[in-house]
C-alpha cells in the first residue's frame, strides 16, 4: 500500500489565531459536494472516489509515492503503476505554520507533475482558509488550527492526483464572474471570452433592438449567463443535452443572473429552440479521438469527454449543428463558432457550403495568433 507521508513540524507555539470564515468576496465558503474532508484526526485518510457523469463505476484514485528526489512513482515500491486502489496520507502537524506548509505542498505538487505547483498550492491554501492569497503572504508565520491543517492536507492529495484546481474550489472565474463547476460540466477557458467579446459587441450595437440568443453547448451557462449579465436587450436560451450540465446551468443563472431572460432548455443542437435566433454561439466538443489521448491528466481524467470530442477530425457535431441553422436562424442572422486552431480553414468550407449560402465567413485570432473562432453572416 503506497503512503505519501509528510510532517512539517512548526517551532512550538503558545497562540492560535482564529480561522477566518469569509471568503474574499465576503461570503462564507461552503463544504464543497466532491469530498472536502471534515475529520478531526491530522493523520487523513484520503482514500477517495470520484463520480465520472461518463462511467458507470466510481473511480479510485491513483496511487502516490514520492522518490527521494521529488519525483513521483504510481503504485507500490516494487511496480510503476497498479490497478488497485491505494491509500495517500499527506499530514501537517499541528500549528504548522502558513510558510512551511506552503513550501512542503509544493513540493509535493512538483514530484506530481502539476505545472503551477507554487499558486496551486497558495490558492488551495487561501480557500481551506477562507481568505485571499495576498492575506498569506503577509502571515507566513500563522500556526494553522487542526481542521485548517486537515482541510489543506484533503485539497493538496486531491491535486496530487491532477483534479483540477476549479473542480477543488469549486468555482472558475470567468469574464470576471464567478462561476460554479464540478466534474458535470467542462471548466470554462479564456479563450473563449474572446467568444463573449464578439457577441457583447454586436448586440450592443443595436440596443433598442431585442436580439434572442441561442448558447449551444451552454455547459456551465458561462457565455449565457455572462452575455444575460453584460445586457438588458436580449433573450437567451442555453441549450445542451446533458441533464447534469443544465442543473449547473440554471444554479449559475439563479446565482449571476437572477432577473435576466435567460432560460435553460435540455436540447440536441438546436431541436428544442423556441423561436429562431438573432445570433447562435456555441462552444461545442472539438477536440479529435487522437488529441483526446494526448491531453493533460487534468482534462482527461476529470472532465466530462462528452465536452471534448467530436469524432477523428473534430468537426462531427459542428457539421451537425451547420446543417441545422437555416431552420433556427432569423434572415440577416449570425452564427459565432469557437473552433480548434487548426481547423480553421475546414470549418469555413462547411460554412461556405451551407444552404442559403452566408454573406461572409470569417476566421478570427485569439491572442496567441491562433485561428480560434468563426464568424458566420447571412
Amino acid at each position: 500500500m503506497a503512503i505519501l507521508q509528510v510532517n512539517a513540524r512548526p517551532a512550538a507555539r503558545s497562540f492560535v489565531f482564529p480561522r477566518s470564515q469569509r471568503g474574499e468576496n465576503g461570503k462564507p465558503f461552503f463544504n464543497q459536494s466532491n469530498g472536502a474532508s471534515t475529520h478531526s484526526s491530522l493523520a487523513v485518510d484520503n482514500t477517495q472516489t470520484l463520480a465520472n457523469p461518463l462511467m458507470t463505476q466510481a473511480r479510485p484514485l491513483s496511487p502516490i509515492k514520492m522518490t527521494a528526489n521529488g519525483s513521483a512513482l504510481i503504485g507500490s515500491t516494487n511496480t510503476a503503476i497498479t490497478a488497485k486502489p491505494q491509500k495517500i496520507s499527506w499530514s501537517l502537524t499541528p500549528e504548522t505554520p502558513v510558510g512551511r506548509a506552503l513550501v512542503s505542498a509544493s513540493q509535493r505538487l512538483t514530484g506530481a507533475g502539476c505545472e503551477n505547483p507554487r499558486l496551486d498550492a497558495q490558492v488551495l491554501l487561501a480557500h481551506a482558509l477562507g481568505t485571499d492569497r495576498t492575506w498569506l503572504f503577509a502571515h507566513h508565520d500563522y500556526p494553522l488550527a487542526a481542521d485548517q491543517a486537515e482541510a489543506f492536507t484533503d485539497l493538496v492529495a486531491r491535486r496530487i492526483q491532477r483534479e483540477p484546481v476549479a473542480y477543488l474550489l469549486g468555482r472558475k472565474e470567468f469574464y470576471g464572474l464567478d462561476f460554479a463547476v464540478d466534474e458535470r460540466v467542462l471548466i470554462p477557458r479564456p479563450e473563449t471570452e474572446m467568444l463573449v467579446d464578439f457577441l457583447l459587441a454586436h448586440v450592443q450595437s443595436e440596443k433598442d433592438l431585442t436580439f434572442v440568443v441561442a448558447d449551444v453547448g451552454t455547459g456551465s451557462g458561462a457565455i449565457a449567463v455572462t452575455t444575460a449579465v453584460h445586457t438588458d436587450n436580449t433573450r437567451i436560451y442555453g441549450l445542451d443535452i446533458s441533464p447534469d450540465a443544465l442543473a449547473v446551468a440554471q444554479e449559475n443563472g439563479r446565482a449571476l443572473a437572477p432577473d435576466a431572460d435567460l432560460h435553460f432548455l435540455a436540447s440536441d443542437l438546436l431541436s428544442a429552440l423556441p423561436e429562431k435566433a438573432d445570433v447562435i454561439v456555441a462552444n461545442l466538443p472539438y477536440v479529435t479521438d487522437t488529441e483526446y489521448t494526448d491531453l493533460a491528466p487534468e482534462i482527461r481524467k476529470f472532465e466530462p469527454q462528452l465536452a471534448l470530442t467530436a469524432g477523428d477530425k473534430g468537426l462531427d457535431i459542428i457539421q451537425r449543428l451547420l446543417t441545422q441553422v437555416r431552420n433556427h436562424l432569423k434572415p440577416n442572422g449570425l452564427v459565432l463558432l469557437e473552433i480548434g486552431h487548426k481547423q480553421g480553414d475546414s470549418v469555413k468550407k462547411m460554412a461556405e457550403g451551407m444552404h442559403p449560402r452566408p454573406q461572409l465567413v470569417g476566421l478570427r485570432q485569439d491572442y496567441s495568433g491562433h485561428v480560434r473562432m468563426v464568424t458566420i453572416e447571412f
